[in-house]
């Protein structure tokens, strides 16, 4: 009766889709997938058989071509007509789905589908179009956390969805109350880069009868798929589009479309407006009554992320040269409907007079300019020139920072003035509220010790001198306490920092002050110096200091850049960071802008900031990753408090900052004791965890120490912290003992043959909490799949760092693989085809591996080889071993079998975990 309510979920659902429109199919394992597949198939592309349904022979002939795929590859095949020849040697373009009229298709729904792969799995809903399986939906009882739906599908993807099952597209968790969707991929999937559907203005559907009748609506579910889910080509990726994005992209085109008007979109930085504003073009240029689509960015915009950022979503889109015959040459080609350029150069073609022929007939034609981060680009001369060529043009922009009457251009004039009306606001307290983006966690830091009130801001604008920020002792004052608490703030080096200064005079002094402390930071610095400064000749040129910076860098990382490679030199940096593989990057407007890097996670700031810069800027330490990184750290060595607020009341449309400025540390405090309280209802010391006996008691534990530790962390981030047990009413020690009493009831509970009612299966363990080392499982992984199969010295570059990386690892499921990982490294990965998917590779490699590891340890204890995988599948799915089961397949003596039953029971749990998802 414990799992009733899942199974009347189900049920319910099924029946709901049915009313929906979706055909009631009954698909019992993978044999009658392909069977139904063939069927649908037959039907869906009717029109083009001639009455000559597939025979068996052209079936396996489709089968060929499609199946053994990675996600990625399915992904393009789904979207793409498949040529094969039939028996009586005709051609024949077969399609799997009908792209633009998306309610054509046919939509059925089955469930409880068994598929066996490493191990037996069971699949809840699934729902297939044209017969081909591409939304999966499981789900929990009510009450449930569905976090354990989410591992249930990550376990699913790793072990059975073979074959047909790599054209899933979307997978859809649920309890009931809750409910998410995200899209399938060949990578390591984060828990933080699942979505909640919404309504056009950002209120969330969670309940899934609600869900289910807008997000899965048929004609919605295959226009997601069709229109709004985007294949990276760069990452070799499938990207689905959050709800705000896809209600963006509708108002957006049904504005270009209806009217003559422009508009502009309001998305808070982190949320992804450089797809949004991609899609949005890609869409508009397939309208006929368009001629063009230019996106138009900034020069200075155009940096090798930038460009890296739009090539994911399609390959070659950006030319990098500032040669206007190019984008001369794109106009002119009927085929190129939709231009990536920058604003220069589109002012020069339409200014050049060697140009007017071709760029005439424009006048008067209708296109349209998209505009990512316009608020950068749109109040200059060349704006007002183009606006002038183009007299039936449509201007749309796209801004995480519109300009307000608060925060206007310099000539006065605001966002609304250039674009208009907002056609869609998607704000931070929204972003915070779906975790999308995390909030702040802002600390102020006084650095001056003359007798003056930092906090009182008309004192400080009155000693705003040179004298006083950029005095040496304050300096190192500032140098010093970067120092001290970085490595608590980066989690012993999981996490990387920048560091925002007011100049390039106070960068390079900074760099040479952290470069001469004692630490094991690495520390980089980057801008772009003057071709022309002016120099007394005393002084040192700003690119001779950049040199001395990148030297140290070269030597770091032995590298050979120079001011000579500056772009490669930029390149390496952001890539870096991005690894967390510089733990902090001095900067004074670089970076600040539109890059993106989820191991940043504190930025330090020593300038003056107001509005969307200092927003802008905050928001780089934002972006979602795991559960270690709770929020962004600001670190200001300035009073910027007042301007912090006014920014984020002005951003997110309200007066309550609470939404998005974590609590003082104080309030944390105030929580924290108040958690260690409840910890010590259950158990007062730790000795007492062991005689916990009963299930709900030690539930409560395991709830109780992961809220301490939630707060701890939250302390930890702050620079008064300190580990003292008067004012946090526990002991360092007597923490670290209640941790090892938590890993060891979670060690119990997995080692356990706990039954499946277990009220532990309800709980979400979050070791990750407990643990600083980034180096684990998924770091690992995904470190791999971004190896570089085309430039050898590059590959073996990257596997000599990987290498490096796993001889420090502390994590215990990723030491488990370690032989596995480099035995793969060593022997596999030298020998992959330029393109070729490593993942893929990777998980071949380990099923081999599998495979003989459980075969030859069956013949070491002389058991049955099926006898062994079946207890493997049986344990993997529900944590039990059945010990009299093993001890009827086993021969010998009593005491022969209960060493082997020993030794089977170790290998079984050791195995499940180091080969399991």
């Amino acid at each position: 009766m414990a799992y009733q309510p899942e199974a009347e979920l189900e049920k319910n659902l099924h029946k709901q889709l049915v009313n929906q429109g979706y055909q009631a199919v009954k698909i019992a394992d993978y044999e009658a997938l392909l069977v139904n597949f063939k069927h649908q198939l037959n039907i869906f592309n009717e029109h083009k058989l001639n009455g000559q349904p597939l025979s068996d022979v052209e079936f396996k002939r489709i089968l060929t071509l499609i199946e053994g795929k990675s996600i990625y590859d399915s992904a393009k095949i789904l979207r793409d007509k498949l040529l094969i020849e039939r028996e009586d040697g005709t051609q024949l373009y077969v399609e799997l789905l009908n792209t633009k009229d998306w309610c054509k298709n046919l939509f059925q729904v089955t469930t409880q589908t068994t598929v066996t792969g490493r191990y037996t799995n069971r699949y809840d809903v699934t729902i297939l179009i044209n017969g081909l399986p591409l939304v999966q939906i499981e789900l929990k009882r009510r009450g449930l956390d569905f976090k354990e739906a989410f591992n249930q599908i990550q376990r699913y993807r790793r072990h059975t969805f073979h074959g047909l099952y790599r054209f899933l597209q979307i997978f859809i968790i649920s309890n009931g109350v809750d409910t998410k969707y995200f899209s399938n991929s060949d990578y390591d999937i984060q828990f933080g880069f699942t979505f909640f559907w919404s309504d056009e203005k950002n209120e969330l559907i969670t309940n899934l009868q609600s869900f289910s009748k807008t997000f899965l609506n048929t004609c919605h579910i295959a226009k997601m798929i069709s229109r709004y889910m985007v294949i990276n080509d760069t990452d070799k990726a499938l990207m689905v589009m959050r709800p705000y994005q896809v209600y963006a992209v509708e108002a957006l085109v049904k504005r270009a479309t209806e009217t003559n008007n422009n508009g502009y979109i309001w998305h808070t930085t982190g949320s992804g407006k450089t797809l949004t504003s991609f899609k949005a073009g890609q869409i508009l240029a397939d309208e006929e009554n368009i001629k063009k689509v230019f996106f138009l960015v900034d020069r200075q915009d155009l940096d090798s992320q930038t460009i890296s950022e739009f090539n994911k979503f399609q390959k070659g889109a950006v030319d990098r040269t500032d040669k206007t015959e190019i984008l001369i040459e794109q106009i002119q080609n009927p085929m190129k409907r939709f231009i990536v350029t920058t604003i220069q150069k589109m002012n020069n073609a339409i200014k050049n007079p060697k140009y007017v022929k071709i760029m005439e007939p424009y006048k008067q034609e209708k296109v349209v300019f998209i505009i990512d981060e316009c608020h950068r680009s749109q109040f200059g001369d060349m704006r007002k020139e183009i606006d002038r060529h183009f007299q039936n043009a449509q201007y749309f922009g796209f801004t995480g920072t519109p300009r307000f009457v608060e925060n206007k251009s310099q000539d006065g004039r605001t966002t609304a003035d250039l674009f208009d009306k907002c056609l869609h606001h998607y704000l931070i307290k929204d972003a915070i509220r779906d975790g999308n983006v995390l909030g702040f966690s802002v600390e102020y830091i006084r650095t001056f010790n003359a007798n003056i009130d930092e906090t009182d801001g008309t004192k400080v604008q009155a000693i705003d001198t040179d004298e006083v920020w950029h005095d040496e002792q304050r300096l190192n004052l500032v140098a010093d306490h970067i120092i001290d608490n970085h490595q608590r703030r980066s989690k012993s080096k999981g996490y990387c920092a920048m560091f925002a200064v007011d100049s390039i005079p106070t960068l390079i002094k900074y760099y040479d002050i952290l470069k001469s402390k004692n630490h094991d930071l690495k520390i980089a610095g980057i801008f772009s110096y003057g071709q022309n400064e002016e120099s007394d000749g005393t002084g040192e040129h700003s690119r001779e200091a950049l040199d001395r910076m990148i030297l140290d860098y070269n030597q770091m990382y032995d590298t050979d850049f120079s001011t000579e490679t500056w772009d490669r030199y930029f390149s390496d940096v952001s890539k870096k960071v991005k690894n967390a593989q510089i733990d902090i990057l001095l900067v004074v407007k670089m970076f600040l802008t539109g890059f993106d890097s989820k191991p940043l996670n504190t930025l330090y700031v020593d300038k003056n900031m107001a509005y969307h810069d200092l927003l802008q800027a905050y928001s780089r330490t934002n972006r979602v990753e795991k559960s270690t990184k709770p929020y962004g750290n600001i670190v200001c060595y300035r009073n910027l408090k007042e301007k912090t607020d006014d920014a984020i009341k002005l951003f997110s449309r309200t007066d309550n900052v609470d939404t998005v400025l974590m609590g003082s540390y104080d309030e944390y405090l105030k929580a924290f004791k108040e958690a260690v309280k409840n910890l010590r209802d259950v158990a007062v010391i730790p000795e007492e965890v062991d005689e916990l006996e009963r299930e709900e008691d030690k539930r409560q534990f395991i709830v109780a120490f992961k809220n301490v530790t939630k707060f701890l962390q939250r302390l930890q981030s702050f620079s008064d912290f300190e580990f003292d047990e008067t004012e946090l009413t526990i002991s360092q020690q007597s923490y670290e003992d209640f941790k090892s009493k938590y890993f060891k009831v979670y060690e119990d509970f997995k080692r356990s043959e706990v039954p499946k009612e277990s009220i532990l299966h309800d709980i979400d363990f979050e070791l990750e909490l407990m643990h600083t080392d980034k180096i684990n499982v998924s770091y690992i992984l995904n470190l791999i799949a971004s190896l570089n199969t085309e430039n050898e010295k590059e590959r073996d570059k990257e596997i000599r760092f990987i290498k490096q990386e796993l001889d420090h690892a502390s994590d215990p499921k990723l030491r488990l693989k370690i032989e596995l990982i480099k035995g793969f490294l060593d022997k596999v990965a030298p020998t992959l085809a330029p393109n070729e998917s490593v993942m893929d590779a990777y998980n071949r490699y380990e099923e081999e591996m599998s495979e003989q590891e459980l075969s030859t340890f069956a013949k070491q204890v002389d058991i049955e080889d099926s006898v062994l995988r079946e207890q493997v599948s049986t344990y993997e799915y529900s944590s039990l071993i059945e010990k009299n089961a093993i001890m009827d397949s086993l021969s010998g003596s009593f005491l022969k079998k209960n060493k082997a039953i020993k030794a089977i029971t170790s290998f079984i749990r050791d195995f499940t975990e180091k080969y399991g998802a």
